[in-house]
Parts: C-alpha cells; sequence; structure tokens
C-alpha cells in the first residue's frame, strides 16, 4: 500500500505452460492433478504480461468489499479444464457472491463489465439498480427470439474431459516429484527445509514422528538421513 502511494508500482511478470491435447494424451499422469506439476524442462514458461498494482483504492468498501471474482467467468475461446477442485470453484465462488452481495452482484460498478453491461436471465432481488431488464423476458428459448445462443461465443469442446481422468483412481505415484524437486535444491536450501522440518516434527511423539520419516525417506534416502539425523531418534521409544 505505501509503495503504490509513493508511485513505487509493484509488478509481476506473469507465465503461463502450455501442454497439447496429444500430448495429455501420453502424459504420465492426469495433467489437471493438482498434486502434480509439468517440469519445466518439458513444459516451459512463457510470458504472457506484467501485472501491476498501480492504484489503492480510494473507498475499500465500494471497489474491494464488494469485488466478486469468480474463475466461472471466463472470454471467448477459453474454457474450463477437468480439474475437480476448478470445477468446484466455478460453482462455489457464484454462489457465495450471491449469497454474500445478491443476485445482481455483477450490475454494481466495481462488477460490471466495461465493454457493455451485464447479461443475464436474472431479474429482481438485492441490488437492482438499472432498469430490470425492461420488457425484456428473461427465459430460453422463446417465441420472441430473445437470448438466442451465439455459436461465436460458445466454449470450445474438451475431449479430453474422459480421458484425461483416466489416472484419476490409479496414480500412486505420491514420490516421484517430490524427490525431483528435492534434487533441485542447493545445500541452503536442503538445510532450510530440514530445519523447517524438525522443528515441526519435534512436537510430535517418537511413533508419530518414525512414520513421517519414513515417508520422507521414500521420497529421497539423503533427506531421510538428514531428518533422522535432526530428529533424533536412535534412544527414542514409540
Amino acid at each position: 500500500f505505501t509503495a503504490i502511494a509513493r508511485g513505487e508500482h509493484p509488478r509481476w511478470r506473469m507465465y503461463i505452460q502450455t501442454m497439447r491435447e496429444a500430448e495429455a494424451e501420453r502424459f504420465d499422469h492426469d495433467p489437471f492433478d493438482l498434486t502434480k506439476v509439468w517440469p519445466h524442462g518439458d513444459y516451459p514458461l512463457h510470458e504472457v504480461g506484467v501485472l501491476e498494482l498501480d492504484r489503492n483504492p480510494d473507498n475499500y468498501f465500494a471497489t474491494v468489499e464488494q469485488a466478486a471474482f469468480s474463475p466461472g467467468n471466463v472470454v471467448p475461446g477459453i474454457s474450463w479444464s477437468p480439474d475437480p477442485v476448478l470445477q468446484a470453484r466455478i460453482v462455489s465462488y457464484a454462489d457465495a457472491h450471491r449469497y454474500r452481495l445478491g443476485v445482481n452482484h455483477e450490475h454494481i460498478p466495481i462488477n460490471c463489465p466495461h465493454a457493455t453491461r451485464a447479461r443475464n436471465h436474472f431479474r429482481d432481488g438485492r441490488m437492482t439498480i438499472d432498469d430490470n431488464g425492461g420488457k425484456a423476458l428473461n427465459y430460453a428459448p422463446n417465441a420472441e427470439t430473445q437470448w438466442l445462443t451465439d455459436p461465436e461465443l460458445e466454449p470450445p469442446p474438451l475431449p479430453l474431459s474422459g480421458a484425461a481422468g483416466r489416472h484419476a483412481f490409479s496414480d500412486e505415484d505420491y514420490f516421484s516429484q517430490p524427490r525431483a524437486l528435492y534434487r533441485l535444491f542447493d545445500e541452503d536450501a536442503k538445510q532450510r527445509l530440514v530445519a523447517t522440518i524438525c522443528a515441526s516434527l519435534s512436537a510430535c511423539d517418537a511413533a508419530t514422528r518414525r512414520r513421517q520419516l519414513e515417508l520422507f525417506t521414500r521420497c529421497d534416502e539423503d533427506l531421510g538421513r538428514r531428518l533422522e539425523a535432526g530428529l533424533d531418534l536412535g534412544d527414542a521409544s514409540g
């Protein structure tokens, strides 16, 4: 906040990774599994823009408390992946906004599209601040040919919706990616990781520490040895 007020605007470069549908079919696990990553060596980062915060809110309630972000809002040409967490949030975010701000929350200036007014089938309800749809119908299909679907605005097909989940119940590889990440760490990072884990596990009983140690050892034997020494389990009883 103070940096923005000084004119020292924070900036972050935004990158994405892309994968072709044919590559997803051959991927060694579900590409939409949030517990896994796409290796940068195989799927490099592509810079798409810069996020810059250049203005503090003048009225916190109007522009922050009433803001309603939702992954259900997409632009033409972009659709949703079969990631189950995303699929749940498409529903839950919008539902939370309707409860918190009312069914017409998209008409509130901070949420209203700049290019055109918000267009949906909602009528009446809290936060009705415009002509309430006027005499237009609010259902489709109808004999007045209102609310016709524009094929150009339809989300693109997602043929992966079935194939992408083919590993969902059989993928039991819980250790290869943590192992790869650990081996990317330099010595200082490894020492900090071990110190952090030991600090947390030191409050647990010996049996719990041993079970956890077994999991970390399956990730990487070097990590297991370091943790075993740091946890001092040599003379501990269950």
